[in-house]
């Protein structure tokens, strides 16, 4: 990977947003909470973003490709302060760029805008049982498994396990 893996995410990335959550809707499907029909648009991936960029607990960012172009998303949130200093992780690539890295290194710059910029102390991600390749993504960036939370979230429809991770600082 060469020059950088995330920037803040901007209003101006909706359009593309949009396109990269249409052309990969199957794919992203069962790793997503349901959507409404209209998710995949510019004007509602514009409305998501200004409520994300509003929120004080969290920090969006576009993931780049070796060519600077918006390859996926990935977001600190549920920032915490006090004794706390924590963060929650999220993530996905666009299908044509996974298996190369791409999400390796843009959850190696999540981390250390957490740790180096947020000086937070920890991030915390969780993934699907069955998401072996987000799970080797997260244990290549040091962070360890915690364990297993049963009905964690509504994903595709459903209350899921999710095996839950973190890396401390």
């Amino acid at each position: 990977m060469s020059g950088a893996v995330i920037r803040l995410i901007e209003v101006g990335d909706a359009e593309t947003l949009a396109d990269l959550v249409f052309s990969n809707a199957d794919f992203l499907a069962p790793f997503e909470p349901a959507r409404s029909a209209d998710w995949a648009t510019p004007r509602r991936q514009r409305l998501a973003i200004a409520a994300l960029l509003d929120q004080s607990d969290a920090v969006p960012f576009v993931i780049l490709d070796d060519a600077g172009r918006v390859a996926g998303r990935i977001t600190l949130s549920s920032i915490q302060r006090g004794v706390a200093q924590s963060a929650a992780l999220g993530y996905w690539v666009d299908r044509q760029h996974n298996g190369q890295g791409l999400a390796t290194a843009a959850v190696a710059a999540s981390v250390a805008y957490a740790f180096d910029v947020l000086d937070l102390h920890r991030v915390d991600a969780a993934t699907l049982v069955h998401n072996l390749r987000s799970q080797r993504v997260l244990e290549k960036n040091g962070f360890q498994r915690i364990g297993l939370s049963p009905a964690y979230l509504e994903i595709a429809g459903r209350r899921q396990d999710h095996i839950l991770f973190t890396r401390v600082r």
